[in-house]
């Protein structure tokens, strides 16, 4: 991002995908961005006005790198404010959709995660906190949205189901945002306990 002209406010950027055969897992994890695939390169846009912003873009490709998948990144092309101004705005899909894809490209045997819905608007918090309140969500300091867990099977956190049912309230209440995974874990075996925990900035969720 450091090479973008200053001022931009949306920016094209295509990714080559160094194996072929992460390709799909890469587009899967990008899935918030909306991809688009031609080979083994996928190409996505990032925009600071509506739907998923830098910060959010950063998240989603550390997940790659989480994951051993390695690539090039470049931008393809980038838009200034007073084209951004005149710029017919692309529709964003709706969450549940989005929690579909997701899911679709997480491994069969995951049994337990950590999500983060981000808002475009910090004046939808309240509201989205309310339709969102079966799955537990925690917000983090100086975030426009919030974290919650899924478990699949047993243990700490909503059910897949739930969480994708309090996607579609908030798709319903036409509040937009983007959802991704922050942590997956696969075949976990509650002993005693009610589940796994992780440690994020100091504090266990």
């Amino acid at each position: 991002m450091a090479s973008l002209p200053a001022g931009w406010l949306q920016v094209e950027l295509h990714l080559r995908v160094r194996s072929a055969a992460d390709t799909a897992r890469a587009a899967a994890l990008l899935g918030p961005l909306q991809p688009g695939r031609m080979g083994n390169e996928i190409h996505f846009s990032v925009s600071r006005r509506s739907g998923v912003g830098p910060d959010a873009a950063r998240r989603l490709l550390a997940n790659l790198d989480d994951e051993g998948i390695s690539g090039s990144l470049r931008s393809a092309s980038s838009v200034g404010s007073a084209e951004a101004l005149a710029a017919v705005e692309i529709p964003r899909r709706p969450l549940a959709r989005l929690w579909d894809d997701t899911v679709a490209g997480l491994p069969p045997d995951w049994s337990d995660l950590l999500c983060r819905l981000e808002l475009t608007s910090s004046d939808d918090l309240p509201r989205a906190a309310l339709l969102a309140a079966p799955v537990n969500p925690s917000r983090p300091d100086g975030e426009v949205g919030f974290e919650f867990r899924v478990a699949r099977r047993s243990g700490y956190g909503v059910s897949p189901q739930m969480a994708r049912r309090c996607l579609e309230r908030i798709d319903e209440a036409q509040i937009r945002g983007t959802v991704e995974v922050l942590r997956a874990l696969s075949d976990t075996k509650h002993v005693s306990t009610q589940g796994p925990v992780w440690y994020v900035g100091g504090k266990v969720l």
